[in-house]
């Protein structure tokens, strides 16, 4: 049986995942936004198509965020110091897409939706980006203190692997955004996206390989546990027969399996990631200085009393999830109580 540390790091781990498949559309329907949305009334079928779901999926960030400081204060502690500025200008760009969102139709001047058209893109993209640049660096691993502090600033943070990395979220946002709104939208609109998708399932192909291949040579440690354990092999080989398995649907116009086979390439890139990690949380150049489920875990009373709001209260956020895309199903009508 699992120990205390090792069920929190699943349940983190099933947050995050949660957080990357629901709000991933969103993201991606901001990247594509400009691309796919060539007028006004196209514009607002995108904002349409995530408008009822948008903010409740960012919960699960959230919780994500509250779980780890509840379960692993030290982890806490290390990546919202050290990766101090990044954290703003994540907030930021989640900022400025959220107001985006909800300010752009409160004028009919052109220039007005015109600029926060752009913010709504440019926040989405910069989010994506952050996410992955951060990915990437956790995987790859930090020159941690003695006292387990990262004090590389934000410059420290821009390598070859985690740029990459950032491509690759950023792709898999694209992918993920795309597939929802060729599930979503009609006509035109829809036949744009479906190309977006095409595009980014390509571009995410591509950053996947390139990633692999600069950690090869970069830091060999994250295939260790790929040569221990079997097990570990079901996250990447469940991601690409799911990216080859997108490619297929959108040939044979099955929007929803596609949107299904994207949401499991996250899955499965994010289950890679995890098999990589464990049972560091975040690793450190010095293997010493490591921290792991281990050595960075609340106490267990701690642990247990979360375990069972956690087993309470997550049911409850499944099922109202599920009701409001269940309420909102369908494609996308445009009237002028939307966006």
């Amino acid at each position: 049986m699992p120990s205390l540390p090792t069920v929190w790091f699943l349940l983190l781990g099933l947050l995050l995942v949660g957080y990357a498949v629901l709000d991933g559309f969103d993201l991606g329907a901001g990247i594509v936004h400009l691309l796919v949305a060539r007028n006004d009334a196209e514009r607002r079928s995108v904002l349409n198509a995530i408008g009822p779901v948008w903010d409740g999926n960012e919960v699960w960030l959230i919780t994500g965020g509250g779980a780890l400081f509840a379960a692993f204060p030290l982890v806490y502690a290390t990546v919202f110091s050290g990766f101090y500025l990044a954290v703003m200008l994540l907030l930021g760009a989640l900022i400025l897409r959220a107001v985006s969102i909800e300010f752009r139709s409160k004028e009919t001047n052109r220039l007005w939706r015109l600029w926060w058209d752009a913010g709504f893109a440019l926040g989405s993209a910069l989010a994506a980006l952050l996410f992955g640049v951060a990915l990437g660096n956790i995987v790859r691993g930090l020159p941690l203190d003695d006292g387990g502090v990262y004090r590389g600033g934000l410059a420290g943070l821009l390598n070859p692997f985690s740029i990459v990395m950032g491509v690759l979220t950023l792709g898999l946002a694209a992918q993920q955004g795309s597939s929802w709104l060729v599930l979503k939208t009609e006509g035109a609109l829809r036949t744009r996206a479906q190309r977006a998708g095409v595009a980014s399932t390509v571009v995410v192909i591509a950053a996947w390989l390139g990633a692999t291949g600069i950690a090869w040579f970069d830091s060999n440690r994250v295939f260790d546990n790929f040569a221990r354990n079997p097990l570990a092999w079901v996250g990447p080989v469940g991601a690409a027969v799911a990216l080859a398995g997108m490619l297929y649907a959108y040939r044979r116009r099955q929007e929803f399996l596609a949107f299904v086979l994207s949401s499991v390439a996250i899955v499965g890139l994010a289950a890679t990631a995890g098999a990589t990690l464990y049972p560091n949380l975040v690793p450190a150049v010095d293997a010493t200085r490591s921290l792991t489920v281990d050595n960075a875990h609340s106490s267990d009373t701690t642990l247990t009393v979360m375990l069972v709001i956690a087993l309470v209260g997550m049911p409850i956020v499944l099922a109202y999830t599920a009701f409001i895309y269940w309420k909102f199903k369908g494609k996308v009508q445009l009237d002028e109580a939307g966006y």
